[in-house]
């Protein structure tokens, strides 16, 4: 399915909380947190604001909102990571992006959210937001 046609299929969720991008080097509840990535350097946790005093914080960047893309067509749209991200560097902001195997999220910074929203509005992203 070519972009422009997934788009308008694929719908975008921005959840309620704030969240945290943490570097960890203990993580002893899992299971509290959003996403958590571990490679051999290091543990790395998307989780909500509220979690950090869970974690042996090394390093933190927020606040964030996450927004939760469910692509129309998952692995065979080309380009749409790409969109996402050309949409928001185009309004002269950056994001952090994950996914999980059927799902794509971006982290945009809470005070741009807004901004980033409406950006994606105008190339056709459906909006919702979580309850």
């Amino acid at each position: 399915m070519d972009v422009k046609e997934a788009i308008p299929k694929s719908i975008a969720t921005v959840m309620k909380d704030t969240y945290v991008y943490v570097k960890t080097d203990i993580l002893e509840k899992p299971d509290i947190h959003f996403m958590v990535s571990k490679d051999k350097d290091e543990i790395t946790v998307v989780t909500k604001k509220e979690n950090l005093k869970e974690l042996n914080v090394l390093e933190v960047v927020g606040d964030y909102k996450l927004i939760e893309f469910k692509p129309a067509v998952p692995f065979q749209t080309v380009g749409f990571l790409a969109k996402i991200a050309e949409t928001i560097a185009n309004e002269g902001m950056n994001i952090l992006i994950v996914s999980t195997f059927s799902k794509d999220y971006i982290m945009i910074k809470e005070e741009l959210c807004e901004k980033g929203i409406s950006a994606l509005k105008n190339v056709g992203f459906p909006i919702e937001y979580e309850k």
